[in-house]
């Protein structure tokens, strides 16, 4: 996000560069960075003339040279964008003369998302060198919820952490679709009131009280009341819950606290460090620490990997998801 700043600074201050190569597995920046560029750098007027774009499917490197070498007419710079840029992979090397070399009154952006430049070849020691190099990568699950907080203070809103991981744990790590949830709870949300797990489930459907996240914390305080409830409700919504997506994020809950109970220092700083999580998760540790010995999580550790398989049809063909989601609580508590 730093970086993204740094550039919207460097475009806003009439110091574009000739060359944004944005490539990466994370497709949200790369269509950030190249939607603002075409917005701001010319005004309406100049746009008719100087502003393209091209899609990787329909053009061809050549075609792309002979675009950016134009001149503009009545206005400092023209702006070329190519979309989807990625299936242009097996000839993009031949880009490699125009970047060493690049139209000083052109700003080409070439969005390549899913992929990456190889570094040792010289289109990119050549784009470094002429214009910018920008990588966005996959955020970790355990980033994306500070990204939503900070998402919402860079829009004036506040948003607690329990709201986070819900949007996390329902909306997975996409962060273009998380930002289109994030927008429409904008419309509806004052910048006065804090977005909390009942505007997230008044708005965007989550239940506050049934998700995974409840009840990995249930089965951590060794609830089985409150576990067996949200079970319930999985088995009845089952296209809503995915038993994948239960079992995946038990085996990563369990696996962390065995992390947990071979650590020397269980400071709050250091835990989160360590797991690589939220410090508003580490009192979860400390409490399911105390429920679950070190023998017995290795134990469950396995029994969850047993059920995934049974989830996924293995050994266990046609297995209703109430069942599977009754045997793994009981394979735990």
């Amino acid at each position: 996000m730093d970086k993204v700043k740094e550039l919207v600074s460097e475009i806003n201050s009439g110091r574009p560069k000739p060359i944004y190569f944005l490539m990466g597995e994370e497709p949200y920046y790369i269509d950030k960075i190249s939607q603002y560029i075409a917005e701001n750098v010319l005004s309406e007027e100049e746009k008719g003339f100087n502003q393209m774009v091209l899609y990787g499917k329909d053009t061809s490197v050549d075609e792309v040279v002979a675009n950016a070498k134009r001149f503009p007419m009545m206005a400092d710079y023209q702006v070329v964008i190519v979309k989807e840029a990625q299936h242009l992979s097996r000839t993009i090397e031949s880009l490699v003369s125009y970047a060493e070399n690049p139209q000083p009154t052109t700003i080409l952006v070439i969005c390549f998302k899913y992929k990456k430049l190889d570094k040792r070849k010289k289109l990119y020691k050549a784009v470094q060198k002429s214009g910018v190099l920008f990588e966005s990568n996959k955020l970790y699950e355990n980033q994306v919820s500070d990204w939503i907080r900070r998402a919402m203070a860079g829009k004036g809103y506040s948003i607690s952490p329990k709201s986070c991981i819900m949007l996390v744990e329902f909306l997975g790590t996409d962060l273009s679709k998380i930002n289109n949830e994030l927008d429409k709870l904008t419309l509806v949300v004052s910048k006065e009131t804090e977005i909390s797990p009942e505007l997230i489930e008044e708005h965007i459907g989550i239940s506050k009280d049934f998700n995974n996240f409840e009840l990995k914390k249930a089965i951590g305080e060794r609830d089985v009341k409150k576990a067996a409830r949200i079970i319930d409700y999985f088995a009845q919504n089952p296209k809503d819950n995915p038993f994948v997506v239960t079992v995946t994020l038990l085996n990563t809950f369990f696996t962390q606290l065995l992390q947990y109970h071979g650590l020397n220092d269980h400071s709050p700083g250091n835990v989160a460090k360590v797991l690589g999580v939220s410090p508003y998760f580490v009192k979860e540790f400390t409490v399911a620490a105390k429920n679950y010995p070190m023998k017995r999580v290795s134990g469950i550790i396995s029994s969850l990997r047993e059920l995934d398989l049974k989830g996924k049809g293995v050994g266990a063909s046609n297995m209703e998801q109430g069942d599977l989601l009754k045997e793994l609580l009981a394979e735990i508590v």
